[in-house]
Protein backbone atom coordinates (compact mmCIF):
# COMPACT_ATOMS: atom_id res chain seq x y z
CA UNK A 1 0.00 0.00 0.00
CA UNK A 2 1.56 3.68 -0.98
CA UNK A 3 1.06 6.89 1.05
CA UNK A 4 -2.03 7.55 -0.85
CA UNK A 5 -3.75 4.25 -0.39
CA UNK A 6 -2.98 4.13 3.35
CA UNK A 7 -4.32 7.95 3.68
CA UNK A 8 -7.81 6.40 1.37
CA UNK A 9 -8.29 3.52 3.25
CA UNK A 10 -8.27 5.19 7.03
CA UNK A 11 -10.00 8.10 5.68
CA UNK A 12 -12.73 5.59 4.68
CA UNK A 13 -12.80 3.86 8.04
CA UNK A 14 -12.59 7.13 9.90
CA UNK A 15 -15.83 7.81 7.54
CA UNK A 16 -17.65 4.85 8.96
CA UNK A 17 -16.72 4.99 12.44
CA UNK A 18 -17.83 8.68 12.36
CA UNK A 19 -21.34 7.93 10.64
CA UNK A 20 -22.49 5.17 13.19
CA UNK A 21 -21.51 7.33 16.17
CA UNK A 22 -23.38 10.34 15.30
CA UNK A 23 -25.85 8.82 13.58
CA UNK A 24 -26.77 6.62 17.46
CA UNK A 25 -27.05 10.06 19.37
CA UNK A 26 -28.66 12.12 17.11
CA UNK A 27 -31.43 10.06 16.01
CA UNK A 28 -32.15 8.13 19.69
CA UNK A 29 -31.46 11.48 21.42
CA UNK A 30 -34.96 12.27 20.71
CA UNK A 31 -36.28 9.04 22.97
CA UNK A 32 -34.31 10.08 25.87
CA UNK A 33 -35.89 13.78 25.52
CA UNK A 34 -39.04 11.84 25.07
CA UNK A 35 -38.80 9.25 27.65
CA UNK A 36 -36.66 10.85 30.56
CA UNK A 37 -38.36 14.33 30.16
CA UNK A 38 -41.52 13.92 28.52
CA UNK A 39 -40.97 15.43 25.19
CA UNK A 40 -44.19 15.74 22.84
CA UNK A 41 -43.42 15.51 18.75
CA UNK A 42 -43.78 19.39 18.75
CA UNK A 43 -41.25 19.89 21.35
CA UNK A 44 -38.60 17.30 19.83
CA UNK A 45 -39.43 19.19 16.40
CA UNK A 46 -38.37 22.18 18.52
CA UNK A 47 -35.47 20.56 19.77
CA UNK A 48 -34.69 19.50 15.73
CA UNK A 49 -35.40 22.95 14.26
CA UNK A 50 -32.15 24.27 16.63
CA UNK A 51 -29.78 21.87 16.26
CA UNK A 52 -30.46 22.28 12.15
CA UNK A 53 -30.17 25.83 12.69
CA UNK A 54 -26.67 25.38 14.67
CA UNK A 55 -25.60 22.62 11.68
CA UNK A 56 -26.61 25.04 8.62
CA UNK A 57 -24.09 28.02 10.21
CA UNK A 58 -21.07 25.61 11.50
CA UNK A 59 -21.13 23.29 8.43
CA UNK A 60 -20.61 26.62 6.64
CA UNK A 61 -18.14 28.07 8.61
CA UNK A 62 -16.56 24.39 9.36
CA UNK A 63 -15.91 24.65 5.78
CA UNK A 64 -14.15 27.55 5.49
CA UNK A 65 -12.35 26.82 8.45
CA UNK A 66 -10.77 23.58 6.97
CA UNK A 67 -9.54 25.31 3.80
CA UNK A 68 -7.89 28.06 6.11
CA UNK A 69 -6.57 25.81 9.02
CA UNK A 70 -6.38 22.49 7.30
CA UNK A 71 -8.20 19.19 7.14
CA UNK A 72 -6.74 17.60 9.37
CA UNK A 73 -6.37 20.41 12.19
CA UNK A 74 -10.07 20.89 11.48
CA UNK A 75 -11.40 16.73 12.22
CA UNK A 76 -9.02 16.43 14.96
CA UNK A 77 -10.55 19.57 16.54
CA UNK A 78 -14.34 18.02 16.19
CA UNK A 79 -13.46 14.65 17.32
CA UNK A 80 -12.17 15.75 20.38
CA UNK A 81 -14.91 18.86 21.25
CA UNK A 82 -17.29 15.58 20.25
CA UNK A 83 -15.48 13.51 22.67
CA UNK A 84 -15.53 16.15 25.10
CA UNK A 85 -19.70 16.44 25.13
CA UNK A 86 -20.31 12.87 25.51
CA UNK A 87 -17.95 12.51 28.32
CA UNK A 88 -19.94 14.82 29.93
CA UNK A 89 -23.41 14.18 28.83
CA UNK A 90 -24.52 11.16 31.13
CA UNK A 91 -23.58 13.72 33.94
CA UNK A 92 -26.15 16.12 33.56
CA UNK A 93 -29.85 15.47 34.24
CA UNK A 94 -31.89 18.19 33.38
CA UNK A 95 -33.07 18.65 29.94
CA UNK A 96 -31.68 21.49 28.99
CA UNK A 97 -28.51 20.34 29.78
CA UNK A 98 -29.18 17.48 27.39
CA UNK A 99 -30.12 20.05 24.69
CA UNK A 100 -26.47 21.70 25.48
CA UNK A 101 -24.49 18.69 24.39
CA UNK A 102 -26.71 18.43 21.42
CA UNK A 103 -25.94 21.53 20.06
CA UNK A 104 -22.23 21.45 20.97
CA UNK A 105 -22.22 17.93 19.37
CA UNK A 106 -24.38 19.63 16.16
CA UNK A 107 -21.41 22.27 15.78
CA UNK A 108 -18.42 20.40 16.45
CA UNK A 109 -19.54 17.50 13.85
CA UNK A 110 -19.52 20.30 11.06
CA UNK A 111 -15.85 20.25 11.34
CA UNK A 112 -15.50 16.66 10.44
CA UNK A 113 -18.20 16.45 7.92
CA UNK A 114 -16.36 18.98 5.10
CA UNK A 115 -13.36 18.19 5.41
CA UNK A 116 -13.36 13.95 5.52
CA UNK A 117 -15.43 14.56 1.65
CA UNK A 118 -12.98 16.62 0.66
CA UNK A 119 -9.93 14.56 1.94
CA UNK A 120 -11.10 11.56 0.33
CA UNK A 121 -11.30 13.38 -2.90
CA UNK A 122 -8.15 15.41 -3.00
CA UNK A 123 -5.42 13.70 -5.00
CA UNK A 124 -7.49 11.95 -7.29
CA UNK A 125 -8.02 12.33 -10.89
CA UNK A 126 -10.91 13.67 -12.45
CA UNK A 127 -12.36 10.60 -13.57
CA UNK A 128 -11.57 9.59 -10.35
CA UNK A 129 -13.68 11.65 -8.48
CA UNK A 130 -16.66 9.88 -8.93
CA UNK A 131 -15.21 6.96 -7.36
CA UNK A 132 -14.23 8.40 -4.53
CA UNK A 133 -17.27 10.21 -3.97
CA UNK A 134 -19.52 7.01 -4.30
CA UNK A 135 -17.46 4.94 -1.99
CA UNK A 136 -17.50 7.77 0.84
CA UNK A 137 -21.28 7.75 0.44
CA UNK A 138 -21.68 4.48 0.56
CA UNK A 139 -19.23 3.82 3.43
CA UNK A 140 -20.97 6.01 5.90
CA UNK A 141 -24.51 5.18 4.67
CA UNK A 142 -23.52 1.46 5.47
CA UNK A 143 -22.87 2.01 8.99
CA UNK A 144 -25.75 4.69 8.80
CA UNK A 145 -28.38 2.29 8.36
CA UNK A 146 -26.74 -0.18 10.72
CA UNK A 147 -26.40 2.67 13.68
CA UNK A 148 -30.39 3.31 12.73
CA UNK A 149 -31.15 -0.56 13.00
CA UNK A 150 -29.33 -1.68 16.25
CA UNK A 151 -29.25 1.89 18.27
CA UNK A 152 -32.55 1.37 19.46
CA UNK A 153 -31.58 -2.24 20.60
CA UNK A 154 -28.08 -0.82 22.25
CA UNK A 155 -30.53 1.45 24.49
CA UNK A 156 -32.59 -0.79 25.65
CA UNK A 157 -29.76 -3.37 26.61
CA UNK A 158 -27.32 -1.18 27.98
CA UNK A 159 -29.46 2.18 29.00
CA UNK A 160 -29.57 5.16 28.37
CA UNK A 161 -26.20 6.37 29.17
CA UNK A 162 -24.55 4.05 26.47
CA UNK A 163 -26.29 7.27 24.44
CA UNK A 164 -22.68 8.97 25.52
CA UNK A 165 -20.32 6.43 26.29
CA UNK A 166 -20.15 4.06 22.82
CA UNK A 167 -20.01 7.62 20.57
CA UNK A 168 -17.16 8.65 22.58
CA UNK A 169 -15.41 4.98 22.65
CA UNK A 170 -15.52 6.00 18.58
CA UNK A 171 -14.12 9.56 19.31
CA UNK A 172 -10.98 8.35 20.96
CA UNK A 173 -10.37 5.36 18.46
CA UNK A 174 -10.84 8.07 15.72
CA UNK A 175 -8.90 10.68 17.17
CA UNK A 176 -5.59 7.97 16.99
CA UNK A 177 -6.39 7.34 13.64
CA UNK A 178 -6.25 11.51 12.57
CA UNK A 179 -2.80 11.57 14.43
CA UNK A 180 -1.67 8.46 12.43
CA UNK A 181 -2.78 10.06 8.89
CA UNK A 182 -1.33 12.90 9.89
CA UNK A 183 1.72 11.65 10.08
CA UNK A 184 1.71 9.63 6.64
CA UNK A 185 -0.44 12.74 5.28
CA UNK A 186 1.07 14.35 1.72
CA UNK A 187 -0.35 17.40 0.46
CA UNK A 188 -2.59 16.49 -3.17
CA UNK A 189 0.25 17.58 -5.16
CA UNK A 190 2.11 14.85 -4.01
CA UNK A 191 -0.11 12.27 -3.49
CA UNK A 192 0.54 8.65 -5.41
CA UNK A 193 -2.63 8.55 -7.29
CA UNK A 194 -3.34 5.35 -9.67
CA UNK A 195 -3.88 6.54 -13.30
CA UNK A 196 -7.47 6.36 -14.61
CA UNK A 197 -8.89 7.00 -17.97
CA UNK A 198 -10.73 10.21 -18.71
CA UNK A 199 -14.44 10.35 -18.83
CA UNK A 200 -17.03 12.48 -20.22
CA UNK A 201 -17.06 15.97 -18.48
CA UNK A 202 -19.81 18.02 -18.58
CA UNK A 203 -19.46 21.29 -19.89
CA UNK A 204 -18.91 23.71 -17.15
CA UNK A 205 -21.84 25.82 -17.25
CA UNK A 206 -24.19 22.41 -16.86
CA UNK A 207 -22.01 21.60 -14.25
CA UNK A 208 -22.99 25.07 -11.96
CA UNK A 209 -26.23 24.31 -13.14
CA UNK A 210 -26.57 21.03 -11.74
CA UNK A 211 -25.06 21.95 -8.80
CA UNK A 212 -26.87 24.72 -7.97
CA UNK A 213 -30.38 22.64 -8.62
CA UNK A 214 -29.24 19.63 -6.40
CA UNK A 215 -28.21 22.09 -3.54
CA UNK A 216 -31.92 23.12 -3.42
CA UNK A 217 -33.29 19.53 -3.55
CA UNK A 218 -30.96 18.83 -0.65
CA UNK A 219 -32.16 20.80 1.93
CA UNK A 220 -35.67 19.51 0.75
CA UNK A 221 -34.39 15.89 1.44
CA UNK A 222 -33.27 16.90 4.72
CA UNK A 223 -36.46 18.50 6.03
CA UNK A 224 -38.27 15.37 5.30
CA UNK A 225 -35.52 13.20 7.11
CA UNK A 226 -35.22 15.33 10.23
CA UNK A 227 -39.11 15.90 10.53
CA UNK A 228 -39.31 12.53 10.37
CA UNK A 229 -36.12 10.81 13.36
CA UNK A 230 -37.89 13.92 15.49
CA UNK A 231 -40.81 12.08 15.70
CA UNK A 232 -39.69 8.67 15.44
CA UNK A 233 -40.62 8.57 19.34
CA UNK A 234 -44.68 9.55 18.40
CA UNK A 235 -44.48 6.89 15.69
CA UNK A 236 -42.88 4.41 18.20
CA UNK A 237 -46.04 5.34 20.02
CA UNK A 238 -49.06 5.00 17.39
CA UNK A 239 -47.70 1.56 16.48
CA UNK A 240 -46.90 0.42 20.16
CA UNK A 241 -43.53 -0.09 19.42
CA UNK A 242 -40.75 0.06 21.83
CA UNK A 243 -37.35 1.71 21.06
CA UNK A 244 -35.64 -1.68 19.63
CA UNK A 245 -38.41 -2.51 17.51
CA UNK A 246 -38.95 1.20 16.22
CA UNK A 247 -34.81 1.03 15.17
CA UNK A 248 -35.84 -2.25 13.55
CA UNK A 249 -39.12 -0.44 11.57
CA UNK A 250 -37.84 2.58 10.70
CA UNK A 251 -34.19 1.60 9.86
CA UNK A 252 -35.66 0.36 6.43
CA UNK A 253 -35.01 3.62 4.63
CA UNK A 254 -31.37 3.69 5.31
CA UNK A 255 -30.82 0.58 3.98
CA UNK A 256 -32.76 1.23 0.70
CA UNK A 257 -30.26 4.68 0.95
CA UNK A 258 -27.19 2.49 1.09
CA UNK A 259 -28.55 0.37 -2.13
CA UNK A 260 -29.44 3.71 -3.97
CA UNK A 261 -25.60 4.65 -3.25
CA UNK A 262 -24.14 1.79 -4.43
CA UNK A 263 -26.31 1.79 -7.67
CA UNK A 264 -25.85 5.56 -8.37
CA UNK A 265 -21.92 4.84 -7.80
CA UNK A 266 -21.76 1.74 -10.34
CA UNK A 267 -24.24 3.44 -12.72
CA UNK A 268 -23.51 7.12 -14.19
CA UNK A 269 -26.72 7.26 -16.41
CA UNK A 270 -27.87 9.89 -13.86
CA UNK A 271 -24.87 12.34 -14.02
CA UNK A 272 -26.58 15.49 -15.37
CA UNK A 273 -30.18 14.09 -16.32
CA UNK A 274 -32.78 16.67 -14.47
CA UNK A 275 -35.51 13.82 -14.98
CA UNK A 276 -33.95 11.91 -12.33
CA UNK A 277 -33.73 14.56 -9.86
CA UNK A 278 -37.18 15.93 -10.38
CA UNK A 279 -38.56 12.02 -10.12
CA UNK A 280 -36.60 11.74 -6.54
CA UNK A 281 -38.13 14.72 -5.46
CA UNK A 282 -41.46 13.47 -5.99
CA UNK A 283 -40.74 10.37 -4.63
CA UNK A 284 -39.90 11.97 -1.13
CA UNK A 285 -42.92 13.76 -0.98
CA UNK A 286 -45.31 11.02 -1.67
CA UNK A 287 -43.63 8.91 0.89
CA UNK A 288 -43.14 10.60 3.30
CA UNK A 289 -46.61 11.77 3.57
CA UNK A 290 -47.42 7.91 3.92
CA UNK A 291 -44.62 7.05 6.06
CA UNK A 292 -46.51 10.09 8.76
CA UNK A 293 -49.70 10.19 8.16
CA UNK A 294 -51.01 6.38 7.55
CA UNK A 295 -52.41 4.22 10.49
CA UNK A 296 -50.92 1.15 8.96
CA UNK A 297 -47.57 -0.36 9.85
CA UNK A 298 -46.56 -2.47 6.32
CA UNK A 299 -47.53 0.68 4.31
CA UNK A 300 -45.15 2.60 6.31
CA UNK A 301 -42.15 0.14 5.15
CA UNK A 302 -42.91 -0.29 1.79
CA UNK A 303 -42.84 4.19 1.71
CA UNK A 304 -39.51 3.43 3.07
CA UNK A 305 -38.45 1.73 0.06
CA UNK A 306 -39.30 4.77 -2.47
CA UNK A 307 -38.05 7.48 0.50
CA UNK A 308 -34.34 5.85 0.87
CA UNK A 309 -33.73 5.62 -2.86
CA UNK A 310 -35.20 8.90 -3.46
CA UNK A 311 -33.37 10.36 -0.65
CA UNK A 312 -29.95 8.67 -1.82
CA UNK A 313 -30.33 10.18 -5.62
CA UNK A 314 -30.63 13.63 -4.03
CA UNK A 315 -27.85 13.69 -1.58
CA UNK A 316 -25.43 11.50 -4.04
CA UNK A 317 -26.57 14.49 -6.56
CA UNK A 318 -25.61 17.21 -4.53
CA UNK A 319 -22.26 15.93 -3.14
CA UNK A 320 -21.28 14.99 -6.50
CA UNK A 321 -21.71 18.36 -8.34
CA UNK A 322 -20.69 20.03 -5.27
CA UNK A 323 -17.17 17.94 -5.57
CA UNK A 324 -17.20 17.42 -9.20
CA UNK A 325 -17.94 21.29 -10.38
CA UNK A 326 -15.34 22.93 -7.69
CA UNK A 327 -11.74 23.26 -6.71
CA UNK A 328 -12.33 24.52 -3.31
CA UNK A 329 -13.53 21.08 -2.05
CA UNK A 330 -13.66 21.82 1.78
CA UNK A 331 -15.51 25.15 0.99
CA UNK A 332 -17.94 23.86 -1.16
CA UNK A 333 -18.26 20.32 1.06
CA UNK A 334 -19.49 23.18 3.85
CA UNK A 335 -21.99 24.71 1.38
CA UNK A 336 -22.91 21.22 0.93
CA UNK A 337 -23.10 20.10 4.41
CA UNK A 338 -25.06 23.63 5.30
CA UNK A 339 -27.91 22.96 2.90
CA UNK A 340 -28.23 19.87 5.04
CA UNK A 341 -28.56 21.43 8.05
CA UNK A 342 -31.05 24.27 6.46
CA UNK A 343 -33.42 21.29 5.64
CA UNK A 344 -32.91 20.21 9.26
CA UNK A 345 -33.75 22.93 10.27
CA UNK A 346 -36.86 24.06 8.09
CA UNK A 347 -38.66 21.17 8.67
CA UNK A 348 -38.72 20.19 12.08
CA UNK A 349 -39.71 24.07 12.93
CA UNK A 350 -42.20 24.34 10.16
CA UNK A 351 -43.96 21.21 11.75
CA UNK A 352 -43.10 22.32 15.32
CA UNK A 353 -45.48 25.77 14.36
CA UNK A 354 -47.95 23.66 12.83
CA UNK A 355 -48.70 21.68 15.99
CA UNK A 356 -49.11 24.66 17.91
CA UNK A 357 -51.54 26.36 16.01
CA UNK A 358 -53.35 23.57 15.05
CA UNK A 359 -53.07 20.92 18.33
CA UNK A 360 -56.48 19.49 17.35
CA UNK A 361 -55.71 18.70 13.79
CA UNK A 362 -54.25 15.30 13.20
CA UNK A 363 -50.87 15.46 11.26
CA UNK A 364 -50.89 19.16 11.12
CA UNK A 365 -47.26 18.77 11.37
CA UNK A 366 -46.81 16.50 8.62
CA UNK A 367 -49.42 18.13 6.16
CA UNK A 368 -47.64 21.13 6.53
CA UNK A 369 -44.16 19.88 6.13
CA UNK A 370 -45.51 18.27 2.77
CA UNK A 371 -46.61 21.02 1.88
CA UNK A 372 -43.84 23.06 2.20
CA UNK A 373 -41.68 19.65 0.17
CA UNK A 374 -44.46 21.03 -2.52
CA UNK A 375 -43.23 24.33 -2.73
CA UNK A 376 -39.80 23.25 -3.22
CA UNK A 377 -40.61 20.73 -5.92
CA UNK A 378 -41.68 23.70 -7.61
CA UNK A 379 -38.99 25.78 -6.69
CA UNK A 380 -36.86 23.05 -8.40
CA UNK A 381 -38.60 23.29 -11.41
CA UNK A 382 -38.43 27.25 -11.68
CA UNK A 383 -34.88 27.20 -10.99
CA UNK A 384 -34.24 24.77 -14.26
CA UNK A 385 -36.72 26.79 -16.46
CA UNK A 386 -34.64 30.12 -15.39
CA UNK A 387 -31.40 28.58 -15.79
CA UNK A 388 -32.26 26.59 -19.12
Amino acid sequence: MNRHQKKQFLCYTIIGLNSFATTIYFTYVYFLLHDKFGFSDKANLAVAALLGLIYAFSAWQGGKFGQRYGNIFSVKLGFTLMGTAFAIGPMLDTAVGQIVVAMVVSASVCLTWPMLEALVTEGEAPARVPHAVGLYNVTWAATNALALFVGGALIEKLGYASLFWVPLIFMVVQLAMMFYLQRIYQPAAQTESTPAPESHRAPPADAKKFQQLAWLANPFAYIAINTLVAVLPGIAVKFHLTPMFAGFACSLWGFMRLAAFVLFWRWDGWHYRFRWLVTAFALIIASFAAILITPNLPTVLVAQFFFGTAIGLIYYSSLFYAMDASEAKSEHGGIHEATVGIGNCIGPAVGAVSLQLLPQTANAGALAVTGLLLCGLGGLLILRRVSG
